[in-house]
């Protein structure tokens, strides 16, 4: 009995620490490395999804705010991209898978984009 005890417990505390680590992981708030090193910080605001470069390259730019979650972990809205300052708007989509947040935007129809994958930091 008393080990059946010990390996029920065992149990429920890998599993409540493998749900803490995917709720975790989950989140798309906080900071994230970009490809070229850049760190950029995710944070709600006003209940959608908001993001700048903080540190590296393009520091201070304001990358998207007021993505809409469009279901699952994804949200959708306008960006912008840093190499091309505020002058153009991507219709832009961010996906979120585990650690990884992959960002898309594409302008004139779907016929300019540009992607990346975003790393937690």
């Amino acid at each position: 009995m008393k080990k059946t005890l010990m390996t029920i417990g065992a149990a429920a505390f890998l599993a409540g620490s493998f749900g803490a680590t995917t709720a975790f992981a989950a989140s798309p708030y906080g900071s994230w490395k970009r490809p070229n090193g850049s760190v950029a910080k995710v944070w709600k605001c006003g209940g959608k999804m908001c993001a700048k470069v903080v540190s590296g390259k393009g520091a201070g730019f304001t990358m998207f705010r007021g993505l809409t979650k469009a279901g699952g972990n994804v949200w959708k809205g306008s960006m912008k991209h840093p190499k091309m300052g505020t002058l153009f708007t991507f219709n832009g989509t961010v996906k979120l898978t585990g650690a990884s947040m992959h960002v898309n935007g594409c302008m004139i129809g779907g016929s300019m984009c540009d992607a990346e994958t975003w790393r937690k930091k």
